[in-house]
C-alpha cells in the first residue's frame, strides 16, 4: 500500500491542525472512530501544503505531541494525531544528540539486512507491547519541505524499526498486525 497522491488540505484537516493543542490528542485503536484514521492510508501533501504556515504548525504540534511527559514516544505518525497525511516525526537515535526530525511524503524504499525480533508499542495501541519481527536496516525516501527536493537515508538497527513503525501507520498498519505475540505491558504508564 502506498497511499494516495498528492492532493489539497481539507478544511478538516486544518481546521484540526489549527485548532488543536500543541499536545494533540492521540488516536486510540480500542475506539471505532479511531480506528478508522488509523486504519486508513494515507496522501501525501502538495509542494504548496509542505511549505504552509498550516504544515509548519503541524510538524511543531506533532513533536509537541511525542515529547510531552505523557507519551513518551519515540515516534508519532500523522494518522495518529487524525491526519491522514504522509508525515512522522521520529528521534533519531542513531545521529549525536538523538534529535527528532520530520519526514514528510516519506516511503521505505528497501529493506534488508536481517529480521530480528523486538519489544515494540505504540502510543495508539495503549497498554500493550508486542514482540515483533522488523528488519535491520532500511532505505527510505522523503521530500524536504524547504527545498521540495526528494532525500534519501539509510537507517540501521533500532531508529530502523522506528521507521518501519511509522511508515506502517500510513500505510494503515499497526504493529499489533505484524507482532508474534501481545500482552500488556505492566509498566504503562
Amino acid at each position: 500500500v502506498s497511499g494516495c497522491g498528492p492532493s489539497p488540505l481539507t478544511k478538516a484537516e486544518v481546521r484540526l491542525i489549527e485548532g488543536a493543542d500543541s499536545v494533540m490528542y492521540v488516536l486510540d485503536a480500542a475506539d471505532p472512530e479511531d480506528s478508522v484514521i488509523l486504519r486508513a492510508a494515507s496522501c501525501d501533501f502538495r509542494n504548496k501544503d509542505l511549505q504552509s504556515e498550516v504544515f509548519r504548525i503541524l510538524a511543531a504540534k506533532m513533536l509537541a505531541t511525542v515529547n510531552a511527559p505523557e507519551q513518551g514516544g519515540v515516534g508519532i505518525a500523522a494518522p495518529q494525531v487524525g491526519i491522514n497525511r504522509r508525515l512522522i516525526v521520529v528521534q533519531r537515535l542513531d545521529k549525536a544528540g538523538e534529535p527528532f526530525e520530520i519526514y514528510p511524503n516519506v516511503r521505505l524504499d528497501s529493506l534488508y539486512g536481517d529480521i530480528v525480533k523486538g519489544q515494540e508499542g505504540c502510543l495508539s495501541v495503549p497498554p500493550f507491547r508486542g514482540l515483533v519481527p522488523r528488519w535491520t536496516n532500511a532505505a527510505v525516501s522523503y521530500k524536504d519541505p524547504e527545498t521540495l527536493e526528494i532525500r534519501q537515508d539509510t537507517i540501521a538497527g533500532f531508529t530502523a524499526v522506528i521507521f518501519q513503525h511509522e511508515i506502517d501507520h500510513l500505510d494503515g498498519v499497526l504493529y499489533i498486525d505484524r507482532a508474534d505475540s501481545v500482552s500488556i505491558d505492566e509498566d504503562w504508564k
